[in-house]
This record gives structure tokens, sequence and C-alpha cells, in this order.
């Protein structure tokens, strides 16, 4: 993708994101997490602020920053880069609320022609997953990346 985002540090098996959100309120730390799920080649993906005290994630903090587009610009790049090493996987997430899985949506949304050219997406409703549809209410989403 070719939206502004932030520079991150990742490790060698590339399941784990660190970056910095810099704005009005001061600089903070990010992750992003992919964990494996109980069903093959699928992948969770977490998100939020870095807890120093647990060294976890807090996917309800509000930060604020004024820099969401861009956070969720580098959230979308790591998977460019999951998906370079875990070829087949299927990444699932969600919001820690329905206003975060909102921001998901419309994030998907607004670069959605552009992620589609790399990706797979689906939505989730009413327990049925259906191939991601601009305007419609999801409590989850599924991504893949497209073999080429």
């Amino acid at each position: 993708m070719k939206l502004s985002r932030y520079e991150y540090a990742t490790e060698g098996d590339y399941k784990l994101f660190k970056f910095t959100s810099e704005g009005p309120k001061g600089n903070i730390t990010k992750l992003v997490v992919y964990t494996e799920t109980n069903k093959e080649n699928v992948y969770n993906l977490a998100f939020g602020d870095y807890d120093e005290d647990t060294e976890n994630i807090d996917d309800k903090s509000i930060t604020d920053n004024k820099d969401s587009r861009k956070v969720l610009a580098t959230v979308t790049s790591t998977l460019y880069v999951f998906t370079e090493k875990y070829r087949d996987a299927w990444i699932y997430a969600t919001g820690s609320n329905h206003a975060r899985t909102r921001l998901y949506r419309m994030g998907i949304t607004i670069n959605l022609e552009e992620i589609l050219q790399d990706f797979e997406v689906f939505g989730l409703r009413e327990n049925v997953w259906y191939e991601f549809e601009k305007g419609t209410d999801y409590e989850a989403f599924l991504v893949k990346r497209r073999t080429k």
C-alpha cells in the first residue's frame, strides 16, 4: 500500500510488530501481534497500545493521537509482511468493541480497491462469512493473501 505509515520493528517469525504513534498525546508504542488459533492456518490479529506494566497489548485504550489513518495503514502494512511468510494464513480481526470494529470497517472501505488487489476480504454477519461490501456492518473480518 502506498499510504503514509509508521516504520515498525519485527522479529524473525514476523508475528509481532512494534511501532510508535506520534501526535498531540505524545509518542505511544503500539503492538500488532498475530497468534495462531485452534483452526489450522487461521491467525488472530491483535492490535493496541503497548502496556509497559503488563508487557501486553491494551486493545481498549483510546489514544486519540489524531493519526488513526496512519496507524491503520501501519497495521495493514504488517499484513503484507506476515502473509509473505505465511502464504496460506487466514487472518481474523475484530475490534474490542463495536466502535473499533466500525473503525476497522471504515479503514477497509476507504482502501478497498487497493486492498482487493492483494487480499480476499470477508466480513462476518450473523455467524455467516460474506465477501466484504462497502456500507455493510460486520462483526469481524477475515483476510487472505491472493495467490499470484
